[in-house]
C-alpha cells in the first residue's frame, strides 16, 4: 500500500512517500504473486497463490497466466512454479547498482590482507542480502553466493544493521516472528537478542559465532557515507577452527574498518 506519515519503513533505508494517485495496485499484486513462491512453497496452484496473496482464485490465475506468458513462471496445467527468468530481476540490480561496484576493490583488499571471504550486505525487511563478495574459494556450509538472503539474527552483518535501526522498528519486527534455531548456540530468546543489539550498537561492530553453522564466525562493521547514513555492512565470514574470538577480532576488524573508512569518502 502507499506509505503514510505513520508508516515505519522496514528496509535498510526509509522508503519514499507515495501518493495514492501514483500507486499501481496491479504491479504490487504481480510482485506479490512472484513472492508467494519460496523454499517451502516451490509449486502452487492458482487457489494457493490466491490464498497467500489475498486474491480470488480467478484473479490469481490471470496473474499467473500473464507471468507464464512473460516467461517468469511455468505450469503443468494445475501447479505453477518460478522459472530461471526470475533471476534476471536480481541480476539487473547486481549489474546496475553503484554500491556493489564501488565496494568490490575494497573487499578485494580485505580478502587479500586476511585471506578470508569479505562481503557487502544490505538489510531488507529483517533479512540480510549479500550484494558483493570477494575472497578465496573455501568449502563452507555458510559460504554465501551473491543475492543470498539470510535471516538477520544469525549473521554479524544482520545483527549489526538491526542494531542501527530505530528501536520501535526492531520491536515491531520481533513481535511478528520467532527467532528460529539453526544450531544449539543460536540465540532465540528475544530479550537476549535485544541485548546483543545494544552491545553491537555501542561498540560499533558486530560478531556472530556458531549461530547459523557450528564452525562459522562472522565479524561486521557498518558502511556509512560522509553524512553518517547507513548503506550496508562490510563483513567477513570464516571458519572458527582453532582461532579464539579475540584473535579473530584483532586480525579481521582493522581491515574491515579501514575498508569502510575508504568507502565512506566515495559513496
Amino acid at each position: 500500500m502507499p506509505t503514510t506519515d505513520n508508516d515505519a519503513p522496514s528496509s535498510a533505508l526509509p522508503a519514499p512517500k507515495l501518493l495514492a494517485r501514483d500507486w499501481i495496485a496491479g504491479l504490487e499484486r504481480g510482485i506479490a504473486v512472484i513472492e508467494a513462491f519460496d523454499e517451502e512453497h516451490p509449486r502452487l496452484t492458482a487457489s494457493q497463490v490466491g490464498e497467500r496473496c489475498g486474491l480470488a482464485r480467478t484473479a490469481a490465475r490471470r496473474y499467473l497466466l500473464t507471468l507464464e506468458h512473460l516467461g517468469f513462471v511455468a505450469t503443468d496445467g494445475k501447479q505453477y512454479w518460478l522459472t530461471p527468468r526470475v533471476l534476471r530481476l536480481g541480476q539487473r540490480y547486481l549489474s546496475s547498482a553503484r554500491l556493489p561496484k564501488l565496494a568490490q576493490p575494497f573487499l578485494q583488499r580485505v580478502s587479500a590482507a586476511i585471506q578470508e571471504i569479505a562481503y557487502l550486505a544490505v538489510l531488507d525487511e529483517g533479512e540480510i542480502v549479500y550484494v558483493a563478495r570477494n575472497g578465496p574459494s573455501r568449502v563452507m556450509n555458510s559460504g554465501f553466493v551473491l543475492g543470498a538472503r539470510v535471516v538477520s539474527h544469525v549473521t554479524a552483518a544482520g545483527l549489526l544493521l538491526m542494531s542501527l535501526r530505530p528501536p520501535e522498528e526492531v520491536r515491531a519486527w520481533l513481535a511478528e516472528r520467532e527467532l528460529p534455531a539453526f544450531t544449539p548456540y543460536t540465540v532465540t530468546d528475544k530479550a537476549v537478542f535485544l541485548e546483543r543489539l545494544t552491545t553491537f550498537k555501542r561498540q560499533g561492530w558486530g560478531l556472530s559465532e556458531r549461530q547459523l553453522d557450528l564452525d562459522c564466525r562472522g565479524i561486521a562493521v557498518p558502511l556509512r557515507d560522509n553524512k553518517g547514513d547507513i548503506h550496508g555492512a562490510l563483513s567477513v565470514v570464516m571458519p572458527i577452527q582453532h582461532e579464539t574470538t579475540a584473535a579473530a577480532v584483532q586480525r579481521v576488524l582493522p581491515a574491515l574498518q579501514m575498508a569502510a573508512q575508504g568507502l565512506r569518502d566515495i559513496i
